[in-house]
């Protein structure tokens, strides 16, 4: 008979491990070693020794909940470590939480792994997790895993609380809106082609630049939490900045005008369409910037300059909401140069 990928007996616990080979610590121990850890200042975690963990909301707050998968091969080259996957996992789900101007309390871990994958893999895992937990104040409450006989998958659920009814949607954008931008736009997928090697022209330290920002990203927490109140839509750029803004638009029921010269580029990324102009493209419609993506009206400017000024990171405005519908980019002599495909597509 074939292998089959099986699950843990119903009383293994919330982070149950796949069945381990000889050499390894076994489910319980890689648990007690590698993930209890994480879980010691969550009192709602239980020790990971429970089926369910709990939440507890401060007053005047609501929960904002978000999840996301990383799947090996698909979302990853192939080639990195362990702890920067767990970063990673953590990190998009954190952008989003940043886009609603949330504070992050705790998360989920659910893993799908191969046989393959050994302690040594594990232990590397959980120390990116700890870093991470550390840096942005939130930590491990329970989860689930899997065997499987395809590549690794992480899924990560993230809870975090923000102000009750100032949480900025999609669909708030108001005609006559600014669009900005957070950071630059285009190093992620910039920096997925200097991983491939497709970017051979470039400095060294220009592809080291793009090839780090591809891969680690930077959640905008203090930046999402400095302008409660002030944006009216907002949401992270990860699938592409022309895809991502077509969501606004679709939700808003509105159109969206960017000057392509507004469109904040990092030295590395100015030095790549320079030296090949069709990279534009790239930098509108590719994904992995996890950078923020917000309207507000126009009155909000001084408000949003100090917000932008208080968290350290650059808003830059690249354009303006109106009625109609779509995203349209043009350059300086008016042409248009919207790209062909807006953003990335999950399926």
């Amino acid at each position: 008979m074939p292998a089959v990928a099986s699950r843990p007996p119903p009383d293994a616990g919330p982070m149950a491990m796949p069945s381990p080979g000889a050499s390894s610590l076994g489910e319980f121990g890689r648990i007690a070693r590698y993930f209890a850890p994480l879980a010691s200042s969550m009192p709602g975690a239980a020790g990971l020794t429970d089926d369910c963990a709990t939440i507890e909301v401060p007053p005047g707050r609501m929960l904002v909940a978000k999840t996301d998968t990383i799947v090996d091969t698909i979302h990853l080259v192939g080639d990195e470590p362990a702890d920067l996957v767990a970063r990673k996992a953590l990190r998009v789900n954190l952008s989003d939480l940043a886009a609603k101007g949330a504070v992050p309390l705790a998360y989920l871990l659910s893993l799908a792994l191969p046989a393959s994958v050994d302690d040594a893999w594990v232990a590397r895992f959980a120390q990116g997790l700890a870093a991470d937990q550390a840096e942005f104040g939130l930590g491990l409450i329970g989860g689930d895993s899997d065997r499987t006989t395809g590549p690794f998958v992480v899924t990560v659920a993230m809870f975090g609380t923000v102000p009750a009814g100032a949480i900025p949607r999609r669909g708030d954008a108001k005609p006559g809106d600014d669009i900005y931008v957070s950071g630059t736009i285009g190093d992620g997928a910039l920096g997925l082609k200097a991983v491939r090697g497709q970017l051979p022209g470039l400095s060294q330290e220009a592809r080291g630049f793009l090839a780090d920002r591809y891969r680690l990203p930077r959640p905008r927490l203090a930046l999402g939490q400095a302008l409660a109140g002030i944006v009216h839509a907002a949401m992270d750029v990860s699938d592409g900045l022309v895809g991502d803004l077509a969501h606004i638009c679709k939700h808003s029921g509105l159109a969206a005008a960017l000057r392509w010269e507004n469109v904040p580029l990092s030295p590395a990324a100015r030095q790549a369409v320079a030296a090949e102009p069709r990279l534009r493209e790239a930098v509108l419609g590719g994904g992995d910037d996890y950078e923020l993506l917000l309207t507000a009206a126009p009155d909000a400017a001084s408000r949003l300059a100090a917000a932008s000024s208080r968290a350290g990171v650059p808003l830059t405005r690249i354009g303006t909401m109106a009625a109609g519908q779509g995203v349209r980019v043009v350059d300086a002599d008016g042409r248009d140069v919207t790209p062909k495909v807006g953003g990335y597509r999950h399926a």
